[in-house]
């Protein structure tokens, strides 16, 4: 193997191993100049191998698949959904992201007098349940995901005026929002601004990590329920705190 490419091999070991390195620790690590980790560092990032970060770069996280997703912390996801439920007045239209936490509260929310807006099939499915009237914006169905995205999806978001968005995250930190896909990223944004207020759903896992497709701030954000006891993001936005081991 060149050894150019040898050293990009291991490079991309260590920003595996520890999720994140600055540009100098990777120099020390790899014994060569920081100009050439700068170089490696821009060419596995137009690779889609990792993501560069201010001063270093970011392990690139695949988005897990669904039945993955659904069967982890289950109890921490129900307690956030709970508290989110207690946000909602009755006659309320409120916007439901796509994920497995607005999943959790599609079925806390089901059969109240309630309008919902899904923007993902399962989260429709358990909302649309006797007094609760739901909504499915039309676009193209993610396979294996069953989130709703593409410029249909944008478009009839733009008929939507709705008083909460409960958003999911496939990560966030101080920056804010990050997520997968830059297609959803995009019907998050549409919804926050057709929503008066936006809540961001997340339980700690997502924490101090970057997907490649920015959201949003976290002052964008009128609050974050999560189990997530973190003094840094007290600091930015409203954070409710719930207890997931009841």
């Amino acid at each position: 193997m060149p050894l150019a490419a040898e050293r990009r091999n291991k490079l991309l070991h260590l920003i595996h191993h520890y999720g994140a390195l600055s540009t100098r620790d990777l120099a020390e690590r790899l014994g060569v100049s920081q100009a050439t980790v700068r170089r490696d560092l821009a060419l596995l990032a137009r690779q889609g191998l990792l993501q560069r970060a201010h001063g270093g770069a970011l392990f690139m996280e695949a988005e897990p698949p669904y039945v993955q997703k659904i069967a982890r912390n289950l109890r921490i996801k129900e307690a956030i959904a709970r508290r989110a439920a207690t946000l909602v007045p009755d006659g309320a239209t409120v916007v439901l992201d796509s994920g497995t936490t607005a999943l959790a509260l599609a079925r806390f929310l089901a059969g109240r007098p309630l309008r919902v807006v899904a923007l993902d099939l399962p989260v429709a499915q358990a909302a649309a349940q006797g007094r609760t009237e739901v909504l499915v914006v039309g676009g193209l169905v993610r396979n294996g995901f069953y989130s709703v995205v593409g410029p249909w999806t944008e478009e009839l978001l733009d008929y939507v005026r709705a008083d909460l968005f409960f958003m999911g995250a496939d990560a966030f930190d101080l920056e804010g929002v990050t997520n997968h896909t830059f297609e959803e990223a995009a019907v998050k944004r549409k919804a926050m601004a057709v929503s008066q207020r936006t809540v961001l759903l997340s339980d700690k896992s997502k924490w101090g990590k970057r997907a490649p497709a920015f959201v949003a701030p976290l002052s964008a954000l009128e609050r974050v329920i999560t189990d997530l006891e973190e003094a840094n993001l007290q600091s930015l936005v409203r954070v409710e705190v719930v207890d997931g081991t009841l």
